[in-house]
């Protein structure tokens, strides 16, 4: 049996050599990454390797798809299932996003922390919400759900394989085969014509929407390399010559520990499609949809941590609000350098971040009996600390890629007030639980915690 891991690691390569014929600049990005990881490996030696090994973080992708229906997305987690990856997270980048970008989000992937050791694949997932008022009005709500109805994404065959590989936890050579063919041809563009006319009404509300409800298919928007130095990627890009967005979204970069997700991409290019004019004649022509994303990840923060990273960004909008001449990421710098502890320890012992303990190898040994607080084990040198990667998104940074990457600011009607979603409906329209990321983390740092509890003989490792 092909077992759901390695279905996962080959549909991952597949799809990224798929992505890389279709977006030749894709495979610059990779190549470039490539470079970066290695010249950080040359120069910090086993530092590098801190929040993974090197041979993960060169193998490692994040893609992205859009859908148009629940029951769409209902037909990705049975695919994704398949693959051992599940729905963490909801993103809702209609609020995080200046621009129109009418869609809810989650990320599949795997929860584990030995399946992530073995293959980190994560596809973003956003489904398009015609329900929203402010978007959409009546009639143009009813033609796109209309259209929507119509068009089938997913072949039976990809799918009755899909409930196989999850329901035995993998298949044979010959299904895990015909299954790997099945779906990445399912996220490859399309070559089918595409009605320009409705295509174009779409897009005055939003270029995400036409992109989703605009054609009879799904394909992959963007595949996502990790990086170790996203501002030197950044650099050596733009010196090939390639269109980067204009700033890295995330945390900035500073003195102190890397933090959650930093994240940038080279601009849409434009790609030659064939367009049904009104008349019904096929003509040649052009969409922007389709970009190269990087990223690079940190530590995972704690409610917390995430409280303060937070508020220090809405420091920064109104300082940057206030010195529109000043220069953002410097502003950003000082303000994290001022507010943000500047070690691994000091975001541990303020639970900032989540971490896994382990026995120090050169813990006392003066026959002294430990304490039972994790903080004061972590200060006396009987455990250390390991960082926990964090493994999400973040709704402000993915609706500012996306918002980099739009032809137009689309429309938003504010008379309107907004259609409530939020992870529970979101959980209903998957069919599955929407798992929560900072409940996945805080477990795997409790079971590390009772992990030393129980080596130390302690009745208890925590506060």
């Amino acid at each position: 049996m092909i077992s759901p891991w390695q279905l996962r690691a080959s549909f991952a390569q597949r799809l990224s050599d798929m992505y890389g014929k279709e977006v030749p600049a894709y495979t610059t990005l990779v190549e470039v990454s490539r470079e970066v990881n290695e010249h950080v490996l040359c120069t910090r030696g086993a530092d590098a390797e801190r929040l993974g090994s090197i041979g993960r973080v060169t193998a490692e992708r994040h893609g992205a798809i859009r859908v148009g229906t629940p029951g769409e997305l209902r037909q990705v987690a049975r695919i994704f299932g398949a693959l051992g990856m599940y729905p963490v997270g909801f993103y809702d980048l209609r609020e995080a996003a200046a621009s129109a970008v009418p869609v809810v989000s989650t990320a599949f992937r795997p929860v584990e922390s030995e399946e992530l050791a073995r293959n980190p694949f994560r596809v973003f997932t956003s489904l398009l919400t015609p329900a929203d008022p402010r978007f959409f009005d009546p009639e143009l709500r009813a033609r796109l759900e209309t259209f929507l109805a119509g068009r089938e994404l997913f072949p039976a065959e990809l799918l009755t394989l899909a409930d196989r590989a999850e329901a035995d936890k993998g298949l044979s050579d010959t299904d895990a085969e015909r299954f790997l063919q099945l779906a990445v041809r399912a996220f490859e563009l399309s070559s089918e014509p595409v009605d320009q006319e409705w295509y174009e009404t779409l897009e005055e509300v939003s270029a995400v929407a036409a992109d989703i409800g605009g054609v009879r298919s799904t394909h992959v928007n963007h595949l996502t390399p990790r990086v170790l130095d996203i501002d030197d990627l950044y650099r050596r890009m733009t010196d090939r010559g390639i269109e980067m967005i204009d700033a890295i979204q995330g945390p900035p970069r500073w003195q102190g520990p890397d933090v959650l997700l930093r994240q940038t991409s080279f601009r849409a290019l434009a790609e030659t499609r064939p367009l049904r004019t009104r008349d019904g004649s096929v003509t040649s022509g052009a969409l922007r949809v389709r970009f190269g994303e990087v990223e690079a990840r940190g530590i995972a923060l704690t409610r917390r941590g995430r409280a303060l990273h937070d508020d220090l960004l809405t420091r920064l909008d109104e300082q940057a609000s206030s010195q529109p001449h000043a220069d953002r990421a410097e502003l950003a710098g000082a303000l994290w350098d001022e507010h943000f502890p500047d070690s691994e320890q000091e975001l541990a012992l303020q639970g900032l971040a989540y971490f896994t303990y382990h026995l120090a190898p050169d813990r006392p040994g003066d026959g002294s009996r430990p304490p039972t607080d994790i903080g004061d084990l972590l200060r006396q040198g009987w455990v250390r600390a390991e960082p926990i990667v964090y493994e999400d998104f973040l709704p402000r940074s993915a609706a500012g890629i996306f918002q980099s990457n739009l032809s137009g600011e689309g429309s938003r009607n504010t008379a309107h007030e907004g259609a409530a979603y939020d992870s529970a409906w979101l959980s209903r329209a998957i069919g599955r639980e929407v798992l929560d990321p900072f409940a996945l983390y805080e477990q795997q740092q409790n079971r590390s915690i009772a992990e030393v509890a129980r080596e130390l003989h302690l009745a208890d490792g925590r506060d």
